[in-house]
């Protein structure tokens, strides 16, 4: 309390500045204080001591408090500093000096005064002792010292007269003013350290609540230079599945790297947080895999250098939480856009970017790549007489054999649908090329046992070499497509691989892009609508336009043939702003609530007019923003990820909303869903199947992409509903919305429209 020794616990060098530092406040009070009583002091004995003396003690006690007034001056910056016990010696020895210059009309001047120039001089001193003690609280040791020694010697000399009742109301005096000097003392630092434990407690408070709304931290950690846990949290702790008292001072990577801490083979994450503690570097929202209790975990954490007034390094201070589902989950999602879901193998995306670097390495070592496309024969047949659950057993049963087949140099994976392929990645041996496809085509054609079913299925395979047949990934995969076709034209179960004379598939193509051009033309192309129903009530809420074709020289046309065609020609711009119009049009014919689905493709949101062709069919056909839905799939960011989302942005601008179709069939990135504003995320159809097969894989997709729709504020529709225990689970699993055959296939507009004719009928009827 009076600073002749610091306790061991606690900063008290800081608290000192914190005292000290009033002196300088109040350096000019105190000499006015001391000026005044000096006067009233030379008034009272002249006359009674000689005026050389008065003088001479004057300027004594002016130069003692010149010296401790410069010295409490240079304190004002105390309070942002630590006091070293050389400066409390210094003040402390000034304040004595001032003491013993006061001493000197006691012991020198009263002699030769009266007893009531004593009193006279006792009431001043009294004075300067009760201003000490009022106007310097905080520095309770200079007061007591001026008290004991003035007043000390004032008790004395009124004894020495025999006043002694005088002695005795100055010794009372004296107690009051020291006991009252302690608690005034003791107050002041109760409330300095109070403030500084609450000024310290609001930027931990401060930093959790900013980490917490940032970051959705859930616990404070703190380390001190030696990178040891301290003021360990109780919620920290249980992260650890520890008691605090085997936390604190236990090095903080030994207690999060398990068994890492005793091989030294970190984690990189764990070594980047290491490093970052080491360099004293502050971090934020730091993904670090952890090893608590002989389990991997993953934690989020933030931390900042924890630095006193002076700058000196004192340790860190962070917060962090657990995210270790939401890791898995986003896994699970993320590993959908690389990996086909069905059947584990790599999906287009990965195909795509191995035959990148294959052909990257034919090209640095002058070798040769292939690029192999199989198509399944006969496998529609299966779909349409066994039904697509055994359809995608089969597929996965295919996935399994080809797996079997490959080498280190071979990579396989679906393309979609029945469709795989193989990425042979040094095929300078071209004899390679034939065995890899004829050995596909043996093991395919070999008999399946699918659900007590025996079923035949063979391989059709097309192939290109790289770079004699293509110098681009697009070029090669394009070419070894055309080989495939010659092989499926030729029965099946064979295998081509690209010549320049393959163009026959091509002149085929081309009589379709003619007649395609004219479609429009001949009124050719007609709308067929799929009802899409709400999970809760099962009453329609919106359509989903599908276009067809019917063509004079080629009959119905396949949607999954002409629309890559059109795609491929651009004829996909004028012919999608058709259907805009028309799927419009019809849907002012529906009941205002209902919403109209347009599936737009890539290039039609690559043309810089598309936002203008949308306000256009609303402007024709007068139907508001908010019934049309715009349905993309990802694949559409792939080639130019910005115009897309600019367009997107423009027609969501106008009210519309968008729907992302075939989440999770190939392309599936979180990116997307963060970029851009969702209204519906689309269930693919393989997954609501697999989930009603009590797939864990499908059910737990499923769920997080509901999770995660749910957290964004998005529907979610579930895709091929068509049994009713499908319909059980999308709605067990929260879909939001429904389209399948169960309640609908796509229908006439006419059909469409009746069926609100019927639900007003049977009202009607409800009603009489």
């Amino acid at each position: 309390m009076l600073g002749l020794a610091d306790p061991p616990d606690g900063d008290w060098s800081r608290l000192r500045g914190l005292q000290y530092s009033s002196l300088a406040r109040v350096t000019v009070a105190r000499l006015i204080a001391h000026g005044i009583a000096a006067v009233a002091t030379v008034q009272i004995f002249v006359g009674h001591v000689m005026v050389l003396a008065l003088v001479g003690w004057f300027l004594a006690l002016g130069g003692a408090l010149y010296y401790g007034a410069r010295f409490d001056r240079s304190l004002g910056d105390a309070d942002r500093r630590r006091m070293s016990r050389e400066e409390i010696n210094a003040q402390t020895i000034s304040s004595a000096i001032v003491a013993v210059v006061w001493t000197v009309p006691i012991l020198f001047f009263t002699p030769f005064g009266t007893t009531v120039s004593r009193l006279e001089l006792w009431t001043i001193l009294a004075m300067l002792m009760t201003a000490s003690a009022v106007v310097v609280p905080a520095v309770p040791l200079g007061t007591i010292i001026f008290t004991a020694i003035v007043g000390g010697l004032s008790v004395a000399e009124f004894g020495w007269f025999g006043q002694w009742q005088s002695a005795g109301i100055a010794t009372v005096f004296m107690s009051i003013v020291i006991v009252g000097t302690i608690e005034s003392a003791r107050t002041f630092l109760a409330t300095r350290v109070a403030e500084a434990g609450m000024l310290e407690k609001a930027e931990v408070v401060s930093l959790l609540l900013r980490e917490f709304e940032e970051g959705e931290a859930d616990w404070l950690w703190q380390i001190d230079t030696s990178r040891r846990v301290r003021s360990v949290s109780p919620r920290f702790a249980f992260a650890l599945g520890l008691d605090p008292e085997d936390i604190e001072g236990k090095p903080f990577i030994q207690l999060i790297a398990g068994e890492a801490w005793e091989s030294g083979h970190f984690p990189s994450s764990l070594h980047d947080l290491a490093e970052r503690l080491k360099r004293r570097e502050s971090f934020s929202n730091l993904l670090v895999r952890v090893t608590i209790k002989g389990r991997q975990r993953w934690w989020e954490l933030s931390g900042t250098p924890k630095l006193d007034e002076n700058g000196v390094y004192e340790g860190f201070r962070g917060v962090g939480s657990d995210v270790t589902e939401q890791r898995e989950s986003a896994d699970k999602i993320a590993q959908l856009a690389r990996y086909d879901t069905l059947t584990g193998l790599p999906n287009r995306l990965m195909l795509t970017e191995a035959m990148g670097d294959a052909m990257r390495y034919a090209e640095q070592w002058r070798t040769r790549c292939a690029f192999l496309m199989i198509d399944l024969d006969r496998f529609k047949a299966v779909n349409d007489t066994l039904g697509h659950l055994v359809g995608d057993a089969l597929l996965a049963r295919v996935s399994a054999r080809l797996k079997e087949l490959m080498t280190e140099n071979e990579l396989c994976g679906r393309l979609g649908g029945d469709e795989f392929a193989i990425v042979i990645r040094d095929a300078s041996d071209l004899g390679r090329v034939e065995k890899v496809a004829s050995a596909v085509i043996d093991r395919l054609s070999q008999p399946y046992e699918v659900d007590h079913h025996t079923l035949y299925v063979g391989a059709s395979v097309g192939s290109a070499v790289g770079p004699r047949d293509g110098s681009t990934v697009e070029t090669l995969m394009r070419n070894a497509d055309l080989a495939l076709y010659r092989s499926k034209d030729a029965g099946g179960g064979k295998h081509f691989t690209y010549e320049p004379a393959l163009h026959a598939h091509a002149e085929e193509r081309r009589q379709l892009e003619f007649s395609l051009r004219r479609a429009l033309e001949r009124n050719e192309m007609l709308l067929h609508y799929q009802p899409v129903v709400s999970a809760d009530s099962e009453n329609v809420v919106s359509f989903e336009a599908l276009l067809r074709w019917n063509s004079a020289e080629h009959g119905s046309v396949s949607p999954a043939k002409f629309i890559p065609l059109a795609e491929d020609t651009r004829l996909i711009v004028p012919i999608g702003e058709w259907v805009l119009r028309e799927a419009c049009r019809e849907a002012m014919n529906w009941p205002s609530h209902i919403k109209v689905a347009v599936n737009v493709s890539g290039e039609q949101l690559l043309d810089p007019q598309f936002a203008s062709t949308v306000v256009s069919a609303l402007a024709v056909t007068a139907l508001p923003a908010h019934r049309l839905e715009i349905e993309v799939t990802e694949s559409i960011f792939l080639r130019d990820a910005t115009t897309a989302r600019n367009t997107l942005e423009q027609i969501m601008g106008l009210g519309c909303s968008i729907a992302l179709d075939d989440f999770g069939t190939g392309y599936s990135s979180l990116g997307y869903l963060r970029k851009l504003r969702f209204s519906t995320i689309k269930v693919d159809r393989s997954f609501v199947q697999g989930a009603a097969q009590n797939n864990p894989e499908s059910l737990a997709i499923i769920r997080a992409v509901v999770a995660m729709a749910d957290s964004l504020g998005v529907t979610t529709t579930a895709e091929g509903v068509e049994t009713e225990k499908e319909l059980g689970v999308v709605k067990s699993l929260g879909c939001n919305k429904i389209q399948g055959f169960y309640f609908g296939r796509p229908m006439s507009p006419a059909d469409a429209l009746q069926l609100f004719a019927v639900s007003r009928a049977e009202r009607a009827g409800q009603a009489a």
